[in-house]
């Protein structure tokens, strides 16, 4: 094996057409090394990243410029199997999971165990049968090593989102000539404690020999993980330093190019009001695997921000999809005063309700189609807004100005970075898809707004302008806001009132303001039935 470094970035630059998106990158890693890649969403992590996976992308698109060595060798891969073959496996920040397999037939897709039987003989070597004892125990073991509860038989149909991110990672530790593994934003759908089981399990790894690339916004966890940390800024190096010689605020501040140590701060405005309760759910119960609610009993006032928090697992996604139909669901739900009946999506829809879902490629997004299709697609179909009468009215047909036009509005509102509306939506980062979802809600005109996980896997700036225009949208438009998310401090900057799920129940309400050793204490399960505190 060569000395030095096992990969080498020299150089490395990048343009689509005429958006520039890579200029002039160098860093290197060490074998065993962990190396944090943090930055913007738009900042050129997942280009880079794809130049060093081989993804087709980039050969369809002329390429790139600069250098790339493994182990002192250049090297220029065409497709991802190549990359494959060089031992650099890669998770990508959507999942890539066949629902109707199991965890373990997952984990060793496409090297899967064989054994001989006599109809080799007549079909040859693709009739030969699948060794399943053998899949279960690979299954198994790689699970181990991550060191999380998950059964090699459950159906990745069946699995919440954060036990198919734990599966997507088992898969690359199964391979064995895997030598640098890249995680794109692994943790992102991930609670606390499954987080630090992960971040465990990547020490243990680095320790082993394997050098890691790990990209995450949640940049404590750079910090307590990594060995060396690179910052990326508008498709450039801007920064390059190690844990001990950094904190939180600087990252941040070079990632932005602002100071954003006050970002988050909580503005309390004594101007809004509140009015009566909009929406009023009793006993409500929800059939979604992996987010099962038991019972469920809540007010949401007119006007108000209401948050929802809790662990993983627990049953907050739950309730914002069982209100919207998406899963069976019973109980009682009640809007401005009337019955709403359950398990049927346009009867939300139709009484004024909308929501942005945690998965949003799977429910949220139209991939294949231009931004300003996926931001009106719900109001049109629903509401037959952006048409325009033809014949006398007798056909209608898209108004292809007002759809461009209304993109536009949300492009510049939202900072959406794109080349144009036109822009096909599969083609965005992440954040800018979350922000295109948004969109999409808004412009529904809801009087009430479910928003689950808003800022999952978005960068601290597109945080910030993500909570701002929720924040805007229930001043300004008076738009009621029940949003979902794990991150509890994300919660308490923009909530008037949080509720706490545990085991599929409210453990209790607070205010926004309450101690968060009070919060702590509900998510843990902490508090009595007695003592639980609600207002």
């Amino acid at each position: 094996m060569a000395s030095g470094p096992l990969l080498k970035v020299e150089g490395v630059g990048k343009a689509y057409f005429n958006n520039r998106v890579l200029k002039n990158v160098n860093f290197t890693l060490e074998k065993g090394q962990i190396l944090g890649l943090v930055g913007e969403n738009g900042a050129g992590k997942s280009t880079l990243m794809n130049i060093l996976f081989g993804m087709t992308v980039i050969k369809e698109t002329g390429g790139y410029e600069g250098d790339i060595f493994v182990d002192g060798e250049k090297v220029a891969f065409n497709t991802p199997f190549d990359a494959l073959r060089a031992g650099i496996g890669m998770v990508h920040q959507e999942f890539s999971l066949i629902p109707g397999f199991s965890v373990a037939e997952n984990i060793v897709l496409n090297r899967e165990p064989t054994k001989y039987n006599f109809l080799v003989e007549a079909f040859g070597d693709r009739l030969k049968t699948l060794e399943r004892d053998t899949m279960t125990e690979r299954g198994k073991k790689a699970i181990d090593k991550l060191n999380v509860a998950l059964e090699p038989d459950s159906l990745i149909s069946e699995l919440p989102v954060g036990y198919k991110q734990f599966t997507e990672i088992a898969r690359e530790i199964d391979k064995e000539n895997t030598r640098l593994l890249v995680l794109d934003e692994p943790t992102a759908v991930l609670t606390e404690s499954e987080a630090d089981t992960l971040l465990t399990s990547m020490r243990r790894l680095a320790n082993m020999g394997i050098s890691i690339i790990f990209i995450s916004h949640r940049l404590q966890e750079i910090l307590d993980v990594c060995d060396k940390i690179v910052i990326l800024r508008d498709g450039e190096v801007v920064h390059e330093t190690s844990p001990s010689g950094t904190d939180i605020m600087p990252i941040a501040s070079h990632m932005v190019g602002r100071d954003v140590a006050s970002a988050f701060a909580r503005e309390d405005d004594p101007e809004r009001q509140m009015g009566a309760p909009l929406l009023s759910v009793e006993h409500l119960w929800v059939d979604m695997p992996g987010e099962t609610v038991r019972d469920v009993s809540f007010d949401v006032k007119e006007g108000e921000i209401f948050g929802i928090g809790g662990l993983a697992g627990q049953g907050k996604l739950g309730i914002p999809n069982g209100i919207m139909g998406m899963f069976p669901s019973g109980g009682s739900v009640t809007f401005e005063g009337k019955s709403v009946g359950l398990n049927e999506p346009t009867n939300a829809l139709s009484v004024g309700m909308s929501a942005v879902y945690e998965d949003r490629r799977g429910v949220g997004l139209l991939l294949e189609e231009p931004i300003s299709w996926n931001i009106i697609f719900t109001a049109l179909q629903m509401q037959g807004r952006f048409l325009k009468p033809l014949l006398g009215g007798l056909v209608k047909i898209r108004d292809e100005e007002a759809i461009s036009s209304c993109a536009r509005d949300y492009i510049k509102s939202l900072e959406i970075k794109c080349v144009s509306e036109r822009q096909r939506v599969q083609e965005l980062s992440g954040g800018n898809q979350q922000k295109v979802c948004l969109a999409k809600a808004f412009e529904t005109k809801p009087k009430l707004l479910f928003v689950a996980e808003p800022t999952r896997g978005i960068d601290v700036g597109a945080k910030k302008v993500v909570l701002d225009t929720l924040k805007l949208y229930n001043k300004k438009h008076g738009m009621t806001i029940v949003m979902v998310s794990s991150e509890l401090e994300e919660l308490r900057s923009v909530c008037d009132r949080i509720a706490i799920v545990d085991s599929g129940r409210i453990a209790g309400i607070l205010t926004a303001e309450s101690p968060s050793t009070e919060f702590g204490l509900l998510m843990l399960g902490a508090v009595k039935q007695e003592e639980k505190v609600s207002v």
